[in-house]
């Protein structure tokens, strides 16, 4: 029994598991998730018509959110440019402060407290509705739709108000409120929740029309035209169709677009027909007028009926305006133009001009644009035909005439366009027109003016640079060969009688007589007398001898003129040569050469600036070829004129030589003073410049005086370093040539009496340093009580003092103070050198040293005027110096004591410098022992 009752469970158990499974299999499984993403569903959904759309929305409540969610509203009123998202966002702020400002009003009045704020910045009650009036207004528009659902009027679905709209053909009337209709689009709010209420005002306005005008056959069919006679209103209505247009995204809105279009174009093309019938019989005022409104109405922007009136209008046939451009060159002189012609061209096409743009302000809505496209009209078809030409032929006669005819034109211009007087009306900068249409004009011809402009430049001032030079050259060759012709042919001469005489020597004996006479022809017949003529000093060749002087000569250099004859001396021809040249240093660079190169740079500059207006990069163009045309005029006259000059003038003054000067009494050094005058010059070119610098560069805003990398002061900088430069040079070796005369002052006037008075010896001549060649003849003894007692300064010194100061003063004004303290300094320091090594040639006694001693102070006080504190310690030490001189020989202590106090001279003199001083006293062999014994006992007590 157990056993049977276990397999009939086991039994029951397998059936039972069995039915299950087959259970299971039977059973269907469905998946009852979405196929699509809510992301595609969204995306389909911009794609269907609005129709299908409404429908779809009504399959379930989460499809209806999808549909009316706002944001797919607002882009199709996006599309139709119609949304305004600052307008939406003030109303949207403006709706939250009011209800801000109602819920707490509210709160307060009932003793409630106010909700707190949610952590985006809004309350609850903010966050769940959107603008209270809104709503409330939306609800009543709701209500009132209902209602004339009711009353069968209009139908309401989902916010959209369908309109039955039928043709007059077919037995329709048209809509009631047209003026609505026509203002549907331009009405339209921007409101945010509220998007999909304003699309469907706006698709119930104008789906019929726009569905109506796809479907038509003709021209004729579409309801737009029956409904709207008046062509003003069909356009107006068109155009919102346009606008609607673009919120179409459902399948086939490409081809419902094309037809739109082709039927506008239809309508556009019979309005330009009207338009061009009223420009036939010029009824500016009336289908002219009405016509062109049409047309802006239809298609803001549209050129159709601008380009019809611009490309028909009889001023391009006009003859008072064709004008001949040839004019401008036959009426002027041989290479060169007049730009009479021209001004006349631009006063009559201006005043045509401003009669058409008062024409165009009464035909069109928006004036200004077509009145700068008929400007543009003129430029291409006559401005462009009456100027090409004119620099074609102007370039190829003369360069400078061509320069002249684009900068005057150009300017020409640019006053036309600015005296143009455009319609009201409009917002266009005119000038920024003005430069953009003047720019267009000259583009082409702008790179071939400014490259033209900067050669011609350069080759008029190397020009006249060189043609400066080659005067000076000639003038120098001439005088070189006047003064050193007849010297040079007698050496010449000798050269030929020693070339024979050699020949003679290396002649066989042979050819000898042997009474060792000449033979006859022999070289010597010839060339002696020759040889007398010039050991006599006799004339040479007549033909060099009488070569005649330059006729021209450069600047101020005929104000020395040759003499009648040449020199037979070599020295005095070379002297002569010399003085020639150091006089002409005044003249080895012009003023008037300068004053000409910087007249050419501004007439240059002055033409080429006027390209600045344009601005961009023409204008910046026109401005770095300004700067260009004032760095190579100090170029040119600097490295070519100026520096050149300076060079040759050091060059003269090296050659100086006061010894080979026969007069000293002109009241300085003839060659320093030309040279100062030199630097003088220099000195008014670089003024010049700098005045130019400033008038033409920096005050018009050319170049940039603060800006250290401007091209155009780096190269003024450089220009007035060099012409330091050249003058520290140059005054150097003044310096030189100024110490060389005051040497030979000393030299040659200083009498041994000056500082002896008391008589001089054969020794004390010898032992006075005299330079031989130089010495004058001795001063006679003077008999016993014949001393002279003058106590004042020597000649020798006043003539030394006056000579250095009148050549120190001559430079104040006419260089830097810097220059010139470092030129004082240097001649007070090489007087000083001066001064010491002529005292180490004298013999001073006693009675001499108070005159030496007023030299001194006379030294002193003109190294005072030069307010040289460090210059003035050297004259101070020298003054105390000649105190020596005035100790009697019995103080011979006090005098070892003088020289040995370094303290007393400032560190200036050392004691064997000031022992050295003090062996020229007169009376120094008689005192020299008590010096020294003194002098060592000193040092001694040192020790």
């Amino acid at each position: 029994m157990t056993a049977a009752t276990t397999t009939t469970a086991g039994q029951k158990y397998h059936q039972h598991s069995t039915s299950i499974l087959k259970t299971l299999q039977a059973t269907e499984m469905l998946d009852t998730k979405p196929v699509l993403p809510a992301e595609i569903i969204a995306t389909i959904l911009d794609y269907l018509p609005v129709p299908d759309l409404l429908r779809f929305a009504r399959t379930s409540r989460r499809y209806k959110e999808m549909v009316y969610d706002d944001t797919r509203w607002v882009a199709r009123l996006k599309s139709m440019g119609v949304w305004d998202e600052a307008g939406a966002r003030k109303r949207f702020e403006e709706a939250v402060q009011r209800r801000r400002q109602q819920t707490i009003s509210s709160g307060v009045g009932r003793g409630q407290p106010i909700p707190p704020p949610s952590p985006t910045g809004t309350t609850k009650r903010e966050s769940l509705f959107f603008d209270a009036d809104l709503e409330q207004e939306r609800r009543q528009h709701e209500l009132l739709q209902i209602q004339l659902q009711k009353q069968q009027i209009s139908d309401l679905r989902d916010g959209f108000e369908t309109m039955k709209v039928s043709g007059g053909g077919s037995g329709g009337e048209p809509p009631r409120d047209v003026e609505g209709l026509l203002l549907v689009v331009k009405n339209a709010r921007s409101i945010r929740g509220h998007a999909r209420q304003e699309y469907g005002r706006i698709y119930g306005a104008l789906a019929p029309f726009y569905f109506d005008l796809v479907r038509a056959r003709t021209h004729t069919d579409p309801l737009v035209f029956k409904v709207f006679r008046d062509p003003d209103r069909q356009a107006r209505m068109l155009a919102n169709l346009r606008s609607f247009a673009r919120s179409d995204w459902a399948d086939g809105a490409e081809g419902r677009r094309e037809k739109l279009e082709g039927m506008t174009g239809i309508f556009e093309s019979a309005v330009l027909r009207e338009f061009e019938q009223g420009y036939e019989f010029w009824d500016v005022d009336g289908r002219m007028k009405k016509y062109a409104h049409v047309l802006e109405v239809l298609n803001p922007g549209s050129s159709a009926g601008v380009e019809l009136f611009i490309q028909k209008h009889p001023i391009f046939a006009d003859r008072e305006v064709l004008a001949n451009a040839m004019d401008c060159v036959n009426q002027a002189m041989a290479d060169s133009i007049t730009l009479e012609p021209s001004r006349r061209f631009f006063e009559v096409l201006g005043r045509k001009v401003n009669e058409q743009g008062e024409i165009i302000g009464r035909i069109f809505p928006r004036p200004q644009r077509v009145f700068w496209g008929f400007v543009d009209k003129v430029r291409e078809e006559i401005m462009v035909e009456y100027i090409t030409p004119l620099f074609d032929d102007a370039h190829q006669r003369s360069i400078p005439s061509y320069l002249r005819a684009v900068s005057g034109i150009f300017e020409q211009t640019m006053l036309f366009l600015r005296t143009l007087t455009p319609p009201k009306g409009g917002e266009v900068d005119q000038e920024a027109k003005a430069k953009e249409i003047a720019l267009r004009i000259f583009e082409p011809h702008i790179d071939l003016y400014f490259q033209d402009e900067i050669d011609t430049f350069t080759a008029q001032a190397e020009r006249e640079v060189g043609e400066w030079e080659k005067k000076l050259s000639e003038q120098e060759a001439s005088a070189e060969s006047f003064y050193m012709g007849s010297f040079a042919n007698r050496q010449a001469d000798k050269k030929d009688f020693l070339t024979s005489f050699k020949k003679v020597v290396m002649m066989p004996v042979t050819v000898l007589p042997t009474s060792l006479g000449l033979p006859i022809g022999s070289p010597f017949a010839s060339s002696k007398p020759a040889a007398t003529a010039a050991a006599n000093g006799g004339p040479s060749t007549p033909s060099r001898a009488g070569s005649p002087a330059p006729a021209g000569t450069p600047g101020d250099r005929a104000s020395s003129p040759l003499p009648g004859k040449a020199f037979a001396d070599e020295l005095a021809a070379k002297a002569a040569l010399m003085t020639s040249r150091l006089e002409g240093i005044k003249s080895l660079f012009s003023i008037e050469v300068a004053l000409s190169l910087v007249h050419g740079a501004k007439a240059s500059l002055g033409r080429v600036a006027v390209f600045i207006q344009l601005g961009g990069q023409v204008g910046g163009e026109a401005r770095e070829m300004c700067e260009t045309i004032f760095v190579t005029l100090l170029r040119i006259l600097g490295n070519g004129h100026v520096k050149p000059g300076f060079d040759k003038a050091v060059t003269h003054l090296s050659q100086y030589n006061p010894r080979e000067v026969s007069e000293h009494e002109k009241g300085g050094v003839a060659p320093l003073v030309t040279f100062i005058e030199l630097v003088n010059v220099g000195d008014l070119i670089s003024q010049m410049i700098d005045v130019f610098y400033e008038q033409q560069l920096a005050q018009p805003k050319i170049a940039d005086r603060n800006d250290f990398l401007d091209p155009a002061g780096m190269a003024k900088k450089k220009f007035e370093q060099m012409l330091d430069e050249s003058v520290a040079a140059g005054l150097n070796k003044g310096i030189d040539v100024l110490m060389d005369e005051v040497e030979y002052i000393c030299a040659t006037t200083q009498s041994p009496t000056d500082y002896n008075p008391g008589g001089i010896s054969a020794p004390d001549s010898i032992l006075s340093g005299t330079i031989p060649g130089m010495e004058k003849a001795p001063a006679p003894k003077p008999p016993a009580g014949a001393i002279d007692m003058d106590i004042g300064p020597s000649k020798t010194a006043q003539r030394i003092k006056d000579l250095v100061a009148s050549h120190t003063s001559m430079l104040v004004g006419s260089t830097d103070k810097s220059m010139l303290d470092v030129f004082n300094g240097e001649v007070g320091l090489r007087l000083f050198t001066a001064v010491c090594k002529h005292l180490k040639r004298q013999r001073i006694s006693t009675e001499g040293a108070i005159k030496l001693i007023a030299d001194m102070n006379l030294y002193f006080e003109y190294i005072r005027t030069l307010k040289n504190k460090d210059l003035l310690a050297y004259f101070k030490a020298l003054r105390e110096l000649s105190q020596i001189y005035l100790i009697d020989a019995k103080h011979a202590k006090e005098m070892a004591t003088i020289i040995a106090d370094g303290d007393r001279f400032g560190g200036i003199f050392r004691a064997e410098e000031v022992y050295e001083y003090a062996e020229r006293r007169a009376d120094w062999y008689q005192v020299k022992r008590e010096v020294e014994r003194a002098m060592y006992g000193l040092e001694c007590c040192v020790m």
